[in-house]
C-alpha cells in the first residue's frame, strides 16, 4: 500500500460518486464506504446508483425484478439516506450498452437528472469520483453552458476487473475506459494489476488495497453472547461470508473440504446472487456438516464473527477475481479470526495472520494449522490493521487529488 503524499486533502466540497452498486444492496463495497467517509470530513455526496454494466437476462424473473424495482426508485427522483448523502437511482435503457445511441440516451438522461438536483441543492463544481468509466458522455453534458465546471475534477477508483464480469461488453467498456483513465485527475486501484493497467495511461495512479471498519469488526474481540444462529453448530466452526456468487466462490474447493472433515463445521453467511441457482453449491449445502445461514446483516457480522474460529476466502481464481483484494480479509482479522485464502493476487504481498493453499488438500491443512496456532494470535490484530481503515484510506486517496489550479493547467495544455 502506498503512504499519502505531504499534500494535504482538499476541504470538504461537493462530489458526484457514480457507483457500481446500489446503495441499498445486502452486501456494502467500498462505494457505500467512501460515500460514508467523505460525508463524515463534511463533503456533500450526491451518489448515483450502479448504471447497469451488463444487459439483463429477459428469461430470468430475478432481473425483470430488478428493472422494475429501478423503475419505481427512478419515479421517486433523489432521496436523502443520511447526513450530508443523497441517492439518485437513473433510468436508463438496460439494453445494449455498447451501442452509441443508446449510451448518449442514458447518458444525457442522467445528465439532465443530476443538473436538476445539482440546481436545487446547490451543489457547486462538484468533484467527480467514479467506479465506472462510463460517464463521460454526462460529464461533458453537465458542463454545457457552465464554464465555471469545465475543469472539474475526475478520480476513477477501479477497484474491479469490470470488464471480466460476465454478460459485459468488454470491448466497449475497455475502450471508454481508457478515455477515463487519460481524463481523469487521479486515478485509485486496489490490486496491483489493476495498477499496472491504469498507471500505463495516467501517470498519478496509485494502489490502495481494500480496507475495514476495526471499530465495528473489533466488537467480536469483546466479551458476548453467541449470535443465536450459532448456538446449535458445535466448534471448530469455519465461516465464509458473503456473496454466494458462482463466478467468485470455488463451491467445488469448499465441497472438498467438508468431505474430508466431517467433524469441522461449515458455516455460510450470505445469498446466492440473483438468478443463480448452482448444483455444486445445492450439493454442498447438503452436506450435514455445513450450516447455511443466509443474508445476515452487516450489524449483526461481529457476534457472529465472534463464534468463528477460522474465516475463508475460497475465491474461485479467474480473470475477473485473480485482482481481487477482499475486503473480508481485514474484517476478519478485526474480528480476530485467522484467514485461509486461495491464492489470489493480494496473497503473494499480505500474509499476516494468514494462511494460503490452491487445493482441497492444502486447504485442509491450512486450516488445521490455522485452528492449531491461531487462538494466541490476538494481539497481533491491531498491528495487523494499523492504517488500513476507512478514515485513514479516504484521507491518504484525498490528499493524492491534484489541486484545482493544478488541474486547469492539465487541461489548458
Amino acid at each position: 500500500m502506498e503512504k499519502a503524499s505531504a499534500t494535504s486533502a482538499p476541504a470538504a466540497r461537493d462530489c458526484v460518486l457514480f457507483a457500481t452498486a446500489d446503495w441499498d444492496t445486502p452486501y456494502w463495497t467500498n462505494k457505500q464506504h467512501t460515500a460514508v467517509e467523505m460525508a463524515k470530513l463534511g463533503w456533500r455526496v450526491l451518489y448515483v446508483e450502479s448504471v447497469g454494466l451488463r444487459a439483463p437476462n429477459l428469461r430470468s424473473g430475478m432481473d425483470w425484478g430488478r428493472i422494475a424495482r429501478r423503475l419505481w426508485r427512478g419515479l421517486r427522483g433523489p432521496r436523502k439516506v443520511q447526513d450530508n448523502i443523497w441517492v439518485i437511482s437513473p433510468l436508463t435503457i438496460p439494453f445494449k450498452h455498447g451501442s452509441t445511441w443508446v449510451r448518449a440516451f442514458n447518458q444525457g438522461y442522467l445528465a439532465w437528472t443530476i443538473r436538476r438536483f445539482l440546481n436545487r441543492q446547490g451543489f457547486s463544481s462538484p468533484l467527480i469520483w467514479t467506479y465506472h468509466p462510463f460517464v463521460l458522455q454526462t460529464l461533458e453534458q453537465l458542463r454545457l453552458g457552465h464554464a465555471e465546471e469545465a475543469s472539474s475534477q475526475v478520480v476513477y477508483h477501479c477497484v474491479d476487473d469490470l470488464s471480466a464480469i460476465p454478460g459485459v461488453d468488454k470491448a466497449a467498456f475497455n475502450a471508454e475506459e481508457v478515455r477515463l483513465l487519460e481524463r481523469a485527475d487521479a486515478v485509485f486501484t486496489t490490486a496491483t494489476s489493476l495498477r499496472d493497467k491504469c498507471a500505463r495511461h495516467n501517470s498519478n495512479t496509485h494502489l490502495y488495497p481494500n480496507v475495514a471498519d476495526p471499530v465495528h469488526f473489533g466488537k467480536a474481540l469483546q466479551p458476548g453472547p453467541l449470535h443465536p444462529s450459532l448456538a446449535g453448530i458445535s466448534e471448530p466452526r469455519i465461516a465464509y461470508i458473503g456473496a454466494l456468487s458462482d463466478f467468485k466462490v470455488d463451491f467445488s474447493l469448499l465441497h472438498e473440504v467438508a468431505l474430508a472433515r466431517p467433524d469441522w463445521q461449515f458455516v455460510l453467511v450470505g445469498d446466492e446472487r440473483e438468478g443463480q441457482h448452482n448444483a455444486t453449491l445445492r450439493d454442498l449445502s447438503s452436506l450435514p456438516n455445513v450450516h447455511r445461514l443466509g443474508y445476515q446483516p452487516y450489524a449483526a457480522l461481529p457476534e457472529l464473527l465472534r463464534g468463528i474460529q477460522v474465516g475463508l476466502l475460497p475465491t474461485l481464481i479467474n480473470e475477473y477475481t485473480r485482482g481481487m483484494f477482499p475486503m473480508k480479509y481485514y474484517e476478519y482479522l478485526s474480528a480476530g479470526v485467522p484467514v485461509v485464502s486461495t491464492p489470489l493476487e493480494f496473497t503473494q504481498a499480505t500474509r499476516t495472520w494468514m494462511e494460503v493453499a490452491d487445493n482441497a488438500s492444502g486447504f485442509v491443512q491450512a486450516i488445521d494449522k490455522q485452528l492449531k496456532t491461531a487462538a494466541g494470535q490476538r494481539d497481533q490484530v491491531s498491528l495487523a490493521i494499523g492504517d488500513n481503515t476507512w478514515g485513514a484510506r479516504m484521507s491518504a486517496m484525498l490528499s493524492r487529488i491534484p489541486t484545482q489550479n493544478q488541474t486547469d493547467a492539465r487541461q489548458q495544455q
